[in-house]
């Protein structure tokens, strides 16, 4: 069997309107499947967020809501 060239797999559940949507969308776009026209929409939703991709290596700890500056800065609950 030939190597998947994108080797990770991410199942989801949709309702029958997001379904819809997603499909209208695609065929609208003219995209060759609902995989590809996932990718490109959590791609634009990405971007559209400012999102920076990832280092590759990069360590979870890395990334936060708050910057590190802010996270030492708190004060502790005293527990």
């Amino acid at each position: 069997m030939a190597e998947l060239e994108r080797p990770e797999r991410l199942q989801i559940m949709l309702t029958a309107d997001e379904l819809a949507a997603l499909e209208n969308w695609r065929f609208e776009k003219r995209m060759p499947s609902r995989s590809a026209a996932v990718r490109e929409l959590l791609r634009r939703g990405l971007d559209a967020d400012g999102f920076l991709t990832a280092a590759q290596g990069a360590k979870s700890q890395e990334f936060g809501i708050l910057p590190n500056s802010e996270i030492s800065d708190r004060p502790s609950d005293g527990g």
